[in-house]
């Protein structure tokens, strides 16, 4: 008898590694690690023209390392950058608002916000 090897599955029962935000088993060298991806899917769940350039987003962000908010003005020209190490990205030609907070020396970016434009001009980005 052929026993079966079990497939490790993500929250939505697809084999880990096919869903491109699914954590890599092996840590990424060099780019960003991002905190906690579940919000950018659930933001797409209820916002489906937002899924694929957040996840354009989150590809960026984990490909590069910034070390400075220079580095990522270099690549988003559009992004506002904020006290306190808070970046706020236009997504889908400024339809979104992504907010951030970076610890650059770590190379850990947190999702503090993502809404529509509307929702976004309701909080404050330096406090959220």
């Amino acid at each position: 008898m052929s026993a079966k090897k079990k497939t490790a599955t993500n929250q939505k029962g697809s084999p880990k590694g096919n869903f491109p935000l699914d954590p890599p088993e092996v840590p990424r060298q060099g780019g960003m690690r991002i905190i906690a991806v579940r919000t950018l899917r659930e933001f797409w769940e209820s916002h489906a023209d937002a899924e694929q350039p957040l996840k354009s987003w989150y590809k960026e962000a984990t490909d590069t390392r910034w070390k400075e908010p220079n580095d990522i003005k270099q690549r988003f020209p559009s992004a506002d950058v904020l006290p306190d190490n808070r970046v706020v990205f236009n997504i889908k030609g400024n339809a979104y608002r992504l907010i951030v907070k970076i610890h650059y020396n770590t190379g850990i970016v947190f999702i503090r916000f993502v809404g529509t434009h509307a929702e976004y001009d309701k909080i404050s980005a330096e406090t959220i």
